[in-house]
């Protein structure tokens, strides 16, 4: 055992078992590379419409977000796996190197597609935050008792959730910052945290881990890649390329190619496999793969939706837009809260997500009747349903899971129900904003036709004036109204008569969306209806390790702390 000037209790290696105040230490570390996730998160989701309309990309935005979304969707299972293989903590902190510098990069970004390469490095560390954070915990806390530390991950995520939106619209809307352009620093406020997590990480994660000599499944991490790359470009390309073009019948041709690729290596593999297929054989374990793509289709896609909404058809400033999710948020933690607190006295996790689902769903179903009307305390309430129903899916589906698969397997099982739930989200993402983009130019023509008449009566009657944008708009200028896909804040400067029609289109754009949400979550509910019953562990997964006595099916090496 390791020692220092001022040791830190790396529990008992024998038995496995972490005393309150030695899983306090070490989720000091796991708390902050959670919390630097978090916030990268929300703050670029508040920042993006400022940054596109900088680079002159608003329609190509889904690049730089699809881009990170595949990147960490990919890497996820594979740091699921080495970590079961060579112990989490370096992998903890290779993954925050690579995220912070990934973030360093995107703040010299000079066009949305180059925004969009460097988000792609960015997601490479990203893959291993939120994973690893989840294994290690897994390995550590039995389920049962997990749900009493369920108060500090949703503080973290919720003081992210109020910093990001704040602390981006601050930076969005700021013209310079010590020579510097405003929005560039919500990339560069990730280097002091990352290097601050870091330190504290390698100061406190002290965890016992027994080496398995095991073959790495680098054939099916390629194959994935293969497979994934082509599916998610044309999912986000198609709507430009026309969906039975060439290019992309090519790129179904070859994510079907390296999707059978992948199932073929996987078989090979065995219990080396990435994803290992008999997780699939584990009915608790299927039921929340597949509820983690639906739900993650839904949650990402619907959610990246509302930001734009508040920005474009409220006129909201990109702080206030992050305020504005607040309801969001707060419904999502105290659902999570409420739902671990039961948890932890009965045991049981079926129910949760069941109920969860159909909230949801029944949330973006009332999103889906708002316009440019609504008012916004009622679109809150609409958003703080969809917060509570997420709040009851995400943890009980990982405690499930974790619950559901062997001790040792707690790593890949976590890492694949946090993999697919982020390929629905990245698939929900691609084409929820493909669909919007598709359909907002017809629109915005079509609410022009309907009520510049009327407007422009006004004008002529004396009730507004107005200015040089809204001549250039009652005068149909063409070039001014395409050009609003690409930098949407020409809007403010419209008088609202004017701007009234525009706001409405994109509005009447967004209502297709969240009618598809709607119906992912209707669709999650029927399936998590088949989750039986699992009893979960009172043990924690290396406790579990230590009296099977095995951690793996080949030799292993002694416990040593990481």
């Amino acid at each position: 055992m390791s020692t220092s000037a001022a040791p830190v209790p790396h529990g008992n290696a024998e038995s496995g078992e972490y005393s309150h105040r030695q899983v306090l230490t070490i989720l000091s570390g796991l708390l902050l590379g959670m919390f630097l996730a978090a916030l990268d998160q929300t703050i670029v989701s508040t920042a993006i419409r400022t940054i596109a309309d900088d680079l002159h990309g608003l329609d190509a935005q889904a690049w730089a977000t699809t881009a990170y979304l595949i990147t960490s969707t990919i890497t996820t299972p594979i740091y699921g796996k080495l970590g079961d293989l060579w112990g989490r903590k370096k992998l903890f902190m290779f993954a925050i190197v690579v995220f912070t510098i990934g973030s360093v990069l995107c703040s010299f970004s000079t066009s949305m597609y180059e925004l969009a390469a460097f988000r792609a490095f960015q997601g490479l560390g990203a893959g291993g935050l939120m994973t690893l954070v989840l294994a290690i915990i897994g390995d550590i806390v039995s389920p049962r008792e997990r749900a009493k530390y369920t108060g500090y991950f949703m503080a973290t995520f919720g003081t992210s959730s109020v910093l990001g939106p704040v602390i981006g619209g601050f930076l969005a809307g700021a013209d310079s910052i010590l020579g510097i352009t405003g929005w560039r620093w919500v990339f560069l406020v990730n280097l002091p945290i990352g290097i601050f997590a870091i330190a504290v990480v390698f100061r406190t994660l002290h965890v016992h881990h027994q080496r398995r000599e095991a073959r790495v499944d680098w054939m099916g991490a390629v194959a994935l890649v293969v497979c994934l790359v082509p599916l998610l470009t044309v999912l986000e390309q198609g709507r430009s390329w026309g969906w039975g073009s060439a290019g992309a019948v090519a790129c179904f041709v070859v994510a079907a190619v390296g999707l059978v690729a992948f199932v073929v290596i996987e078989r090979r593999m065995k219990d080396d496999a990435l994803i290992p297929l008999e997780l699939f054989t584990i009915r608790p374990a299927a039921v929340t793969i597949v509820a983690s793509v639906i739900v993650g289709a839904a949650l990402f896609g619907g959610m990246m939706l509302l930001p734009l909404y508040m920005q474009i058809v409220h006129g909201a400033s990109p702080t206030q837009a992050g305020f504005m999710m607040l309801p969001m948020v707060a419904g999502m933690m105290t659902a999570s809260i409420t739902a671990g607190r039961i948890i932890s006295r009965t045991g049981r996790t079926r129910l949760f997500p069941i109920f969860g689902s159909l909230t949801m769903g029944l949330g973006m179903l009332l999103l889906a009747q708002i316009d440019a009307d609504t008012r916004l305390w009622l679109v809150m309430i609409f958003m703080a349903s969809v917060g509570y129903g997420v709040g009851n899916c995400m943890q009980p589906l990982i405690l499930t899971v974790q619950s559901a698969v062997p001790p040792t397997a707690i790593g890949v099982a976590t890492s694949s129900a946090t993999f697919f739930r982020q390929i629905g989200g990245t698939m929900g993402v691609a084409v929820f904003l493909s669909l919007l983009f598709g359909l907002v130019g017809g629109n915005i023509q079509d609410e022009m036709k309907a009520e510049l008449p009327s407007v422009a009566a006004a004008a002529k009657a004396g009730d507004f004036t107005p200015n040089a944008t809204d001549q250039r708009v009652l005068a149909g200028d063409s070039a001014l109204l395409s050009g609003l896909t690409e930098d949407s804040s020409v809007i403010n400067e419209m008088s609202e008569p004017v701007a009234h029609p525009i706001k409405q289109g994109f509005a009447e754009s967004m209502t297709p969306v969240f009618w598809s949400a709607a119906g992912l979550g209707l669709l999650a509910f029927l399936v998590l209806l088949l989750m039986p019953e699992v009893e979960l562990r009172s043990t924690s997964a290396m406790a579990a390790r230590a009296a099977a006595g095995a951690t793996s099916s080949g030799p292993a090496g002694p416990a040593e702390p990481t």
